[in-house]
């Protein structure tokens, strides 16, 4: 009942607003920046805790200057091998209207185990120095409530979320240590299969999950640590489904029925969103929004093993991406992929999760944090109501973070009575 009535009382927050300053002439313009005054914005998914790493180094990282991107001195590379520019800045975050941010506390999936928790722990002391350092303009938050609370007082609320259970070890004593940290959210594998489950861009180690996953994922909803389904495969989505007590999310993926990348999530696991209160936050990267890109991607990975290594390799790369130019992929793209998965999956079980700083490229019209606005003047004028704004914005995802909090909760009042009757 506490998660309805909250829920509602920020709905019913946006409507009043929305109804007081509405007009005849209002501009999609105009109606987007009310929506995103009246309701927390929250975005599924920002690397800048690791382009601030690797353009700094992991002490640096904790002094740099907020103000500017990521790259004012130096360049992060991600498993593409290109240089990330900068998308995210204080400046940025307040002209887009950010209220809340999942911080990717990312390290490869190639390192050791050992050495992935020792990182991890390093970009979570990343992540968290934001708000120590800028406590005016951040936040770092736990539930739902202390995310509107440092919304309300005009902060970005920022909650901590780790990609890929090699980040824990796949174990379980690991991720209540990372819990204690602040981590609330944990996508189950990256670009390569964990012990416990598949990734959704590597060969099957487990043809889905393995045989003890469930403990993991049971003990995520314990927690109340969001399950993350984006990077695993089909199976994973679907056996994850069957077994979690509490709504998941995709922080980052799009939809495969519009762009075939194995990143992507199939309509079947769409509709699987409703019965299980979850959502897809659908992410701006542009391989995984626009199919010219996607096979684009594809074709010059084919030639990169090609080309070969060195000076002479990188050469035939040039000359062969001056002869295959990479598509143009734009906003209108990603506001196609957000209308279908609101048809398939609906309004309730969608939202964003742009995946800033984690890429070398984004959509012409989608630079960098300042430019949500835009895609939601572009889907009020594809004919979005405010409410329906309201829910992509950020009413869904505080949903499910309050539904996994209840579901912790319950969680531990079953386990203390057990404890209690021994």
């Amino acid at each position: 009942m506490r998660i309805r009535l909250a829920t509602a009382a920020i709905a019913a927050l946006l409507s009043s607003a929305c109804a007081q300053a509405a007009g005849p002439a209002d501009t999609p313009e105009q109606r987007a920046e009310r929506v995103l005054k009246s309701v927390p914005l929250a975005d599924g998914h920002n690397d800048w805790p690791y382009a601030l790493r690797g353009a700094y180094g992991v002490e640096g990282a904790k002094t740099a200057d907020l103000t500017q991107p990521a790259t004012a001195k130096s360049t992060s590379a991600f498993a593409s091998g290109e240089a990330t520019r900068g998308h995210t800045s204080i400046p940025l975050i307040a002209k887009g209207r950010l209220g809340l941010q999942l911080w990717s506390v990312y390290v490869p999936a190639s390192l050791p185990p050992d050495e992935a928790v020792k990182q991890t722990f390093e970009q979570i002391a990343i992540a968290r120095s934001f708000a120590e350092r800028e406590p005016a303009i951040f936040a770092n938050v736990t539930t739902a409530d202390e995310a509107e609370r440092a919304w309300k007082a005009g902060k970005l609320a920022g909650i901590l979320a780790m990609e890929g259970a090699h980040q824990v070890a796949d174990d379980i004593p690991t991720l209540r240590r990372a819990h204690a940290a602040g981590v609330r959210s944990m996508t189950l594998s990256h670009s390569q299969p964990t012990r416990l489950f598949d990734s959704a861009t590597s060969d099957p180690k487990h043809n889905g999950i393995a045989a003890d996953a469930p403990a993991m994922i049971a003990e995520m909803n314990r927690l109340g640590v969001l399950v993350d389904l984006s990077h695993v495969s089909p199976t994973v989505m679907h056996a994850v489904l069957d077994i979690t007590r509490a709504p998941v999310i995709f922080s980052h993926s799009s939809a495969k029925a519009l762009t075939s990348h194995p990143r992507n999530v199939p309509d079947d696991v769409l509709k699987r969103l409703k019965a299980n209160g979850g959502i897809v936050m659908i992410t701006f990267v542009p391989a995984f929004i626009d199919q010219a890109r996607s096979d684009w991607e594809t074709r010059r990975q084919a030639q990169r093993l090609v080309a070969g290594q060195g000076p002479e390799g990188a050469a035939r790369m040039t000359q062969w991406e001056a002869e295959n130019p990479r598509p143009v992929s734009t906003l209108a793209m990603v506001a196609d992929h957000i209308d279908h998965a609101a048809r398939v999956a609906g309004h309730d079980h969608v939202g964003i999760g742009g995946d800033f700083d984690g890429v070398p490229d984004l959509p012409v019209g989608l630079g960098d944090v300042s430019s949500y606005p835009a895609l939601f003047a572009e889907l009020a004028r594809r004919g979005w109501s405010d409410e329906n704004l309201g829910k992509l914005a950020g009413l869904n995802f505080l949903r499910v973070l309050r539904a996994n909090e209840k579901v912790a909760l319950g969680m531990g009042r079953i386990a203390s009575a057990e404890v209690a009757g021994k």
